[in-house]
């Protein structure tokens, strides 16, 4: 087993568990469920803003522990204060040292979408989103079938939430594409290895159709990088570890900014 295979196998009991604690109706009878969540486009391509999802991620099964000092509200308001157009939040606890309480945290000192980063493979985890204030939810090709994504997609988009779908290659790409997306995100990373290379991003970045926002994600980590792929047609950054591995993630990504 790869290590998204041993995530997808621990989400399973997961959500089998979750369900057993919190109902459907619980979830809907949420403060946060009844919020109009925000739309990632509007902040995406706002000029007074960067393009860049910052994440808060606390570890990873390819690094251990990255940051385990800073809390959720100072580094996601810092992110948002300098210029970030959306948050993402690691909700994954085994693997990521993430909780679900870091995304309530999260929304209640920001004004920017927040995406609950995870690994979505239950129609239950999106109504958890919603109920946790989220307001874009993670799709990953590569571990749902293209039927999942488009019934997931639609159960999210009816809820208000945004949609990113997240694809590795053109294979993925080419049978994930359907109509209930907000956005398409290609992760430089590879899940199977953790191998990183940007080069992902441009080799896919003229197939993806242009109705959808277009995110790289993983393996950014420096300006000009973020130059050249907006020469190429991506909107968005998804940069995580660049600025969390740093003892002070807000001055990080301020310093990142200020060489846009």
């Amino acid at each position: 087993m790869n290590v998204l295979d041993k995530i997808v196998s621990r989400k399973i009991e997961e959500v089998a568990e979750a369900k057993q604690k919190i109902s459907v109706a619980e979830l809907a009878l949420s403060e946060s469920f009844s919020l109009k969540p925000l739309v990632f486009k509007d902040f995406l391509l706002d000029e007074n803003r960067t393009g860049i999802i910052a994440e808060f991620k606390r570890r990873s099964p390819s690094k251990g522990l990255i940051n385990g000092v800073v809390t959720v509200e100072e580094v996601t308001q810092a992110y948002s204060m300098a210029g970030a157009s959306a948050l993402s939040v690691l909700t994954d606890k085994d693997f990521f040292g993430g909780e679900p309480i870091d995304l309530l945290k999260a929304r209640a000192v920001n004004q920017i979408p927040i995406l609950r980063k995870d690994f979505i493979i239950d129609e239950y985890q999106i109504l958890e989103a919603k109920s946790w204030g989220a307001d874009i939810i993670l799709l990953i090709a590569s571990i749902l079938t293209p039927m999942q994504i488009a019934d997931f997609g639609k159960l999210a988009q009816s809820l208000g939430l945004n949609v990113l779908l997240e694809v590795h290659d053109l294979a993925e790409l080419e049978r994930s594409v359907c109509p209930h997306l907000n956005a398409i995100g290609v992760n430089n990373r590879n899940l199977g290895d953790f191998t990183v290379n940007i080069q992902t991003s441009f080799d896919l970045a003229d197939k993806i159709p242009n109705d959808f926002l277009k995110i790289s994600e993983s393996a950014i980590d420096n300006p000009t990088v973020i130059k050249e792929l907006r020469a190429v047609g991506y909107n968005g950054f998804l940069i995580g570890e660049n600025f969390m591995k740093t003892p002070n993630p807000g001055s990080a990504i301020k310093e990142f900014v200020s060489q846009l």
